[in-house]
């Protein structure tokens, strides 16, 4: 019970639809298993209801909250809605992120709208959650906020948004901790690398007609550990560590969960 009587806000706790666990829910699931309760925000609230009936029926505590990151008024209310059901805020983790989905493409074929909606979508969200819930966390003189980024800000990535918004991530969340260490507040960032994911692997399957298998092969062959992707549970177990006082003197991380891509880069 590694969050006992603590209080998080998965942001992006449901998931696209997919054979696997996403990211977001993984983690929520995960948080509340070690004591947390935790209130599940996504854009899709009956996908969050879904993570919610999950952690229930492990007898975790978790209510859904519906809550779109391009739209401040609602991540507000999410987090008005969570301190007002519990009374604190203790962890916050930022989840959401799109590439193809949002009609990511090279530099010379991209879209001034798609452009702007991955920005809106992987780091202004980001920005806005981290304004409305850094009030509380100050207040209580304690806070984890853990942003999620991806091993692309690291290494080739053919897609112009994704890359410079999960670069920028590294870089906001550089400036949270610094900025508000003084307040106990830690803030650190998870750079998954090849995941088994529905945004990761059934987006692509959709938007190339390749099978899943093929899909998953050709990532599994780039992976140096153990020739296989991680799972999202890989990336909630991060997020499990970097939210506990086991790592209460940890803040401005940049973690990588790739299974070993990152020491190939260069």
């Amino acid at each position: 019970m590694r969050l006992r009587d603590k209080v998080a806000m998965v942001v992006g706790g449901g998931q696209s639809p997919g054979e696997t666990i996403g990211n977001g829910r993984a983690t929520a699931m995960l948080f509340a298993r070690e004591g947390a309760k935790v209130l599940v925000v996504d854009r899709d609230l009956a996908s969050a209801e879904e993570t919610v009936a999950m952690i229930a029926a492990e007898d975790g505590e978790a209510a859904a909250c519906q809550a779109d990151v391009t739209d401040e008024a609602t991540l507000a209310a999410a987090v008005a809605d969570c301190t007002g059901r519990w009374q604190r805020l203790d962890i916050l983790h930022n989840n959401v992120g799109i590439s193809i989905a949002g009609n990511d493409a090279p530099v010379t074929e991209i879209t001034v709208e798609a452009f702007d909606h991955c920005v809106a979508v992987n780091l202004r969200g980001m920005v806005l959650a981290c304004k409305h819930a850094l009030p509380v966390m100050r207040q209580q003189q304690s806070g984890s906020i853990i942003n999620i980024s991806s091993l692309a800000a690291w290494s080739l990535y053919p897609l112009v948004a994704y890359k410079t918004t999960k670069s920028a991530v590294i870089a906001l969340t550089e400036q949270l901790a610094a900025q508000n260490a003084q307040y106990g507040v830690r803030a650190n960032v998870i750079l998954p690398g090849l995941m088994d994911t529905p945004m990761a692997v059934d987006t692509r399957v959709a938007a190339t007609g390749k099978s899943r298998q093929e899909i998953k092969a050709e990532r599994d062959a780039r992976v140096p550990l153990g020739g296989l992707m991680g799972t999202a549970w890989d990336v909630a177990q991060a997020a499990l560590f970097l939210a506990s006082d086991e790592a209460g003197f940890i803040t401005g991380a940049a973690l990588p969960v790739d299974g070993g891509s990152s020491v190939q880069v260069g």
